[in-house]
């Protein structure tokens, strides 16, 4: 639309009255003036000419900023001072913003004593309002006590609170097991897209302020944007500064929960943002961008699930990137965060002291100053040293570690695997010298047995000694000792004497001896063949006695 400029209105943003819309252009009434109404819906679609045809109106997004400021209820002094409804020179918003922080001599005051109360929220404009609401604050902001809490003493306890907090095991373990970092940082947010969009536009065109529209909002967004109320912040260069530089620590924030939660919002998202945001949590104040950065990486080492310094320089970008794309992107980015916090009971306190005031104020920021505000974030470097929580030479020590273990587990494989061999040549050599000896106990084993089978009678009468060589007409049966009749009848055809000539008195030793041996004989060498029946009668030959002559 060059020579117009359309508007899309519910039924309530206009009402019978009359409410003025405060345009960022000129418009004139020509007679070429268009409007319609959407009954179906409720959706005036207002058409008006433009002054200048072509001239860009920037802002015309901004609801809330188009809406005209209500006016005060209160009578107006019939007195007024020449003037002094004019702007103070310090309050103009320059487009040449100087981010150096002012250098002012030290002097050693109480700050307690000139002032009792302390301020905080947005530009630090809010005192004294935080009393009554001590019980709901202790589970949304650290500090204790924000109305009678100087700004020096509420950075110190929060210095000491995060040294407390870090716990370098679980940094350890992100550090080393990063397999769910590396994964969240390969999450693309919406404006990593938008980002490409204005970097590949800005490469064909030269024009600044046409990338703006690459951001849209929803309707829900558009519907937050017509609640907020329209006014007007009197900021002096310093709170200026310092909105600005809180701007940059809630976004911050918001960046990392966006990505390690991938967009999907949970009931942890106002706990990660307002605990990474020492603007929301512990009503810093700030006077210098490295100091953001710095208080910002401490905290996603010591707070959140996922601590790991990558996460800090991925929010650090995406920061400068949404600061690039605009207020548009800026705001979108707000708008989501006040919903969240409005869904979170308590932390809607939060929406009241800082998130509602940013919404309106930022509607009205002109981009150059979101520009440099970007390209001094993009100057500042972060290193894990200025951390101040020793995480080089946490990181050191558990690789030295790590290498030894490593070190020790490859020479025990080494020894395990020597030992193994060393084992199994051992059985190898047993197993051999093993086969060799039973082969040969084998061999002797049946050459024993041939040789029983051949003369069973040589090995007993060898065993048996000259007892039996020169009475062997004597028989064993049954466990007693007969004479053996043939031999006694073939000696006494012979003509030789008959045993029975023997004397009596030395039958009983002999036969005694005689059974000793013959016990001896077979338990050595059993041929093959016994039967049961014939151990019983060997053993009952063993307790045998000698029978009466």
């Amino acid at each position: 639309m060059n020579k117009t400029s359309s508007l899309s209105l519910k039924n309530g943003d206009c009402s019978c009255g009359g409410t003025i819309l405060t345009l960022p252009g000129r418009i004139v009434e020509n007679g070429s003036e268009q409007g319609s109404y959407d009954a179906d819906k409720g959706i005036f679609t207002i058409r008006l000419p433009k002054e200048t045809p072509g001239q860009h109106f920037e802002g015309l997004n901004m609801l809330t900023a188009l809406l005209a400021p209500r006016k005060s209820r209160t009578a107006k002094p019939l007195v007024e001072e020449i003037g002094a409804s004019e702007i103070p020179e310090e309050v103009v918003d320059d487009e040449e913003f100087d981010w150096e922080i002012e250098q002012t001599p030290y002097e050693e005051v109480s700050e307690s004593a000139l002032n009792p109360q302390c301020h905080y929220g947005f530009g630090n404009l809010r005192s004294g309002v935080l009393q009554r609401l001590q019980d709901e604050l202790s589970d949304v902001i650290d500090i204790k006590d924000p109305d009678f809490t100087p700004a020096a003493e509420r950075r110190q306890k929060r210095l000491a609170a995060e040294l407390a907090k870090f716990d370098p095991d679980h940094y350890l373990a992100d550090f080393f097991e990063d397999e769910a970092i590396e994964q969240i940082l390969k999450y693309n947010p919406w404006w990593t897209d938008k980002y490409s969009k204005m970097t590949a536009f800005l490469e064909k065109s030269q024009e600044q302020e046409n990338h703006a529209t690459l951001v849209s909002f929803s309707e829900e967004e558009k519907y937050q944007l017509r609640k907020f109320v329209n006014k007007s912040y009197l900021l002096d260069k310093r709170a200026c500064r310092q909105v600005c530089y809180s701007l940059i620590d809630i976004l911050l924030a918001y960046c990392y929960e966006t990505r390690v939660t991938e967009g999907e919002k949970n009931v942890e998202s106002a706990w990660n943002i307002r605990k990474l945001s020492p603007t929301l949590c512990w009503f810093e104040t700030w006077t210098n961008v490295h100091d953001i950065m710095v208080s910002f990486g401490r905290r996603v080492l010591c707070y959140p699930l996922y601590r790991h310094f990558k996460l800090v320089m991925k929010a650090y970008r995406d920061t400068i990137k949404i600061l690039q794309l605009g207020k548009s992107a800026v705001l979108k980015c707000l708008l989501d965060i006040h919903k969240i916090f409005q869904e979170n009971d308590p932390a809607y306190i939060l929406n009241d002291l800082y998130i509602s005031d940013y919404c309106v104020w930022i509607q009205k920021v002109k981009s150059k100053k979101l520009a440099a505000l970007a390209e001094a974030l993009k100057e500042v470097s972060l290193t894990k040293a200025q951390l101040g929580l020793e995480l080089e030479e946490l990181e050191a020590a558990a690789l030295l570690v790590q290498e030894e273990e490593t070190a020790l587990k490859a020479a025990h494989s080494v020894s395990g695997q020597q030992t193994l061999c060393s084992s199994s040549e051992a059985s190898d050599s047993e197993d051999s010298d093993s086969s060799v000896s039973s082969g040969n106990e084998d061999s002797g084993s049946d050459s024993e047995q041939d040789e029983l089978k051949d003369s069973p009678s040589e090995t007993v009468s060898s065993l048996q000694g000259p007892f039996l060589e020169e009475s062997s007409a004597f028989l064993i049966v049954d466990g007693g000792v007969r004479r053996n009749t043939a031999i006694q009848e073939s000696d006494a055809s012979q003509g030789k004497p008959l045993a029975s000539s023997w004397p009596l008195g030395v039958s009983g030793p002999l036969i005694e001896e005689l059974g000793e041996q013959l016990k001896t004989t077979v338990q050595v060498s059993e041929p093959k063949g016994t039967t049961a029946v014939n151990r019983s009668n060997i053993q009952e030959r063993d307790g045998c006695q000698t029978p009466n002559n």
